[in-house]
């Protein structure tokens, strides 16, 4: 399957976790815009702040210890990215909470500048 169409359908399936960040992420007015499901490379991270360069990967227990996805955060972060990783169960028990740390990653990330035009 082609990564745009993948994503898509990301897009489409996102769990219940994923989509009450997705809505928080939306309507509130955090210091930056977020893009849902946007490929990188060969990575399709949950949620992209491209102009701070913030990735918040929402997780459930699989993916503690994952060594796939060590290494997929350390290619990221050669990208320029950083990586905040988010429980579902954070998100699903402390919304305002989760929302705050991603808001205090947000502080910590200075503006990229968009990349020069030919």
């Amino acid at each position: 399957m082609h990564l745009t169409e993948n994503a898509r359908r990301l897009r489409k399936t996102m769990t219940l976790a994923e989509c009450l960040l997705w809505r928080a992420l939306r309507r509130r007015a955090l210091e930056a815009k977020f893009r849902r499901q946007m490929p990188i490379g060969r990575y399709i991270p949950d949620f992209v702040c491209p102009e701070r360069g913030l990735i918040v990967e929402v997780d459930g227990g699989q993916h503690a210890e994952s060594a796939a996805d060590a290494a997929r955060d350390a290619w990221l972060r050669s990208q320029g990215f950083e990586v905040l990783r988010v429980w579902n169960t954070d998100i699903l028990h402390n919304l305002e909470g989760t929302v705050d740390a991603i808001q205090a990653a947000l502080r910590e990330r200075p503006r990229r500048l968009p990349p020069p035009t030919r």
